[in-house]
């Protein structure tokens, strides 16, 4: 018996320096390419000119996967960011797919349909191969739904275009409250799945000289020092 507790007890000690055995790690959320834009897949950025997926005010990427169509979404936010599939430019009677940042730190996506101003949540959620992240302030996700589902209100067909509703805004314990600007932008026209663009939108505060008044002020005004008495 001393000989068999002996023997254990050196076994024991060779083991104990080795570490158990852990987990696989999980694979990171893998970085949104924008250098597919209007190649590989169409996208949606407002914000700065010449911003990207990480740092734009809002940013949304499309690419039909077979049956399905990818979205890859990512805003300046800690709570949420969706887009919404409309009829029309106005927000009220559309799908909408939303990345929501929770309160255990994860980033889950859920299915809305907006009822006049107020989104309710739908239990039918469409989305699979679903993966978000919150990193530097950003709520990015990435997620597939079909192309076409069965005659649903709150679900469209994606084969048929829709306008592009875009919106983000916080969270009070995982559940999304009202967008952070007044007038979340709108795409200027429908949505066609089959044709990969690279669309700009400035935000507010680089649309000051894009208006024609602006323009106009920046003529006169420089013909003015131009002609101007010494």
């Amino acid at each position: 018996f001393l000989v068999l507790v002996f023997y254990l007890a050196m076994v024991y000690s060779d083991y104990t320096g080795y570490p158990f055995p852990t987990a696989p790690p999980v694979d990171p959320f893998a970085k949104i390419r924008v250098d597919d834009c209007g190649k590989t897949k169409g996208c949606f950025r407002y914000g700065k000119p010449g911003c990207n997926a990480e740092t734009c005010d809002y940013f949304l990427s499309y690419r039909r996967i077979g049956a399905d169509v990818e979205f890859e979404l990512s805003a300046d936010t800690d709570g949420w960011v969706a887009v919404g599939f409309s009829s029309d430019k106005k927000m009220g009677g559309d799908d909408v797919m939303a990345c929501v940042h929770d309160d255990n730190g994860r980033v889950r996506i859920q299915h809305f349909y907006n009822v006049g101003q107020w989104a309710k949540e739908i239990q039918r959620n469409p989305a699979r191969d679903e993966e978000g992240v919150f990193e530097n302030n950003r709520v990015t996700c990435r997620f597939k739904r079909p192309v076409y589902v069965p005659r649903e209100e709150t679900i469209v067909d994606l084969h048929l275009s829709w306008y592009y509703l875009f919106a983000w805004g916080p969270a009070i314990q995982g559940s999304i409250t009202r967008h952070d600007i007044d007038s979340p932008p709108v795409s200027e026209r429908v949505v066609s799945i089959y044709k990969y663009e690279d669309i700009f939108m400035p935000s507010a505060a680089y649309q000051t000289f894009s208006s024609p008044f602006c323009l106009l002020l920046i003529v006169a005004l420089t013909f003015y020092l131009l002609m101007g008495t010494p």
